[in-house]
């Protein structure tokens, strides 16, 4: 979203994640800080344009859609407000970077954009990061919770072709994420084949479920390591739905460790007292081919802090079945 004083118009694809929303309600979420009546204003001017065309305020988005925003100027916050976001926010770690494109290894807890509840994300800080980038937009997407590796993309030509290649999926880039579940895990490779279908809460949160009438989805599951009442998987994915992995493991009785949404609750409050305070999904490693020159390219993002000190902890507890030191070498034979 254009920042104050800005006279830019934003052009926005819409991604799988976001397709199925009403027009008004995702312009309400991501224009944070712009007073509704003056979105519905420029709704019914048909300033707001889908693929060139108007729509009205109840149109339901497709993914790969073009949503023209118009210029919006955004209420200003309080400035000790906005020097704590910058603060916090700005020291994105950086695993790779050319004129084409930049990695991060985006942490856990931060959204991707600005918008659904939170005013400053992953692109925002990039932005307020580099002041003079005159294009930094999002390949693809992670979920607030989860950190690990995302692209960036610094050119049209690369964020597009980043784009089609996303869209490929499992011929596409190779996405491979690190997961603590709960349960004893025992097939070493399982391939998860269950569709997923999207709907909303009565509350208007996002949610997916198996059902036969989803769209088809597959995971391939991978064990690394396991403990009495918890085990550490490889999650390749070979579809991108929204909040595939999360709802495959839970679907299937091994949730993941501190998912708020589809995982066990009341074990989750344990796992905080324990010094587990996160979802424990991160996406470690991803292979693919630069948008530009077409060459090999493997970024990875070690395994976080917040997840690494809790299994060390659980080792040292329970058993010697696995230990942190392992992981590493574990990881490298996965490649």
């Amino acid at each position: 979203m254009n920042s104050a004083g800005n006279n830019s118009v934003t052009h926005v694809v819409i991604t799988e994640e976001e397709q199925g929303q009403r027009l008004d309600n995702f312009l309400i979420r991501r224009c944070k800080g712009v007073p509704k009546s003056h979105i519905y204003r420029i709704l019914r001017s048909g300033e707001v344009r889908v693929n060139s065309k108007r729509v009205d305020a109840t149109h339901r988005l497709c993914e790969g859609d073009n949503l023209r925003i118009p210029p919006m100027r955004i209420a200003e916050r309080p400035q000790n407000e906005v020097d704590e976001a910058a603060k916090q926010r700005v020291d994105l770690p950086i695993i790779y970077e050319d004129e084409a494109m930049l990695v991060i290894d985006k942490p856990e807890g931060i959204a991707v954009h600005g918008g659904s509840g939170v005013s400053f994300g992953v692109i925002e800080a990039l932005r307020r990061q580099r002041p003079l980038a005159k294009f930094l937009e999002l390949a693809h997407r992670l979920d607030r919770e989860t950190s690990g590796v995302l692209l960036v993309g610094k050119k049209r030509l690369a964020l597009t072709a980043l784009h089609d290649m996303f869209r490929e999926h499992g011929a596409g880039a190779d996405k491979r994420y690190l997961v603590l579940v709960k349960g004893r895990w025992m097939n070493n490779t399982q391939h998860v084949k269950l569709p997923l279908h999207k709907y909303l809460t009565e509350g208007g949160e996002r949610r997916v479920s198996v059902a036969p009438e989803g769209k088809a989805s597959h995971t391939v599951f991978r064990l690394l390591a396991r403990w009495p009442d918890m085990s550490l998987l490889e999650a390749q994915l070979k579809t991108g739905r929204t909040h595939q992995i999360r709802v495959h493991l839970s679907h299937l009785g091994f949730p993941i460790l501190g998912d708020e949404k589809y995982g066990d609750f009341a074990l989750n409050k344990t796992l905080k007292r324990d010094g587990l305070k996160r979802m424990a999904l991160h996406a470690w490693r991803m292979a693919f081919r630069h948008p530009l020159t077409a060459a090999p390219m493997e970024c990875l993002a070690p395994l976080p802090e917040s997840i690494g000190a809790y299994i060390a902890a659980v080792d040292v507890r329970k058993t010697r079945e696995f230990t942190v030191d392992d992981l590493q070498a574990i990881l490298e034979k996965g490649r």
